[in-house]
């Protein structure tokens, strides 16, 4: 299960990764292979990028199970 306090890199580990990834590209998030993304946690990114962490943590674990 994928939390808003997980790591980005660990978040990507939950499942489908191809999944996870694209909803990451939809809210903006293009850089997963970046530095921030091992040491950024989900409602980090999400604060960053201006996206709601509760929905977008909903839409990641929905893609985790493919």
């Amino acid at each position: 299960m994928i939390t808003k306090d997980m790591l980005i890199a660990d978040a990507l580990k939950q499942g489908d990764v191809d999944a996870i990834a694209n909803v990451l590209f939809s809210v903006g998030m293009h850089c997963l292979g970046c530095a921030l993304a091992h040491n950024e946690t989900v409602e980090d990114a999400a604060n960053a990028h201006g996206v709601d962490v509760d929905e977008l943590v909903e839409k990641l674990n929905e893609a985790a199970k493919g």
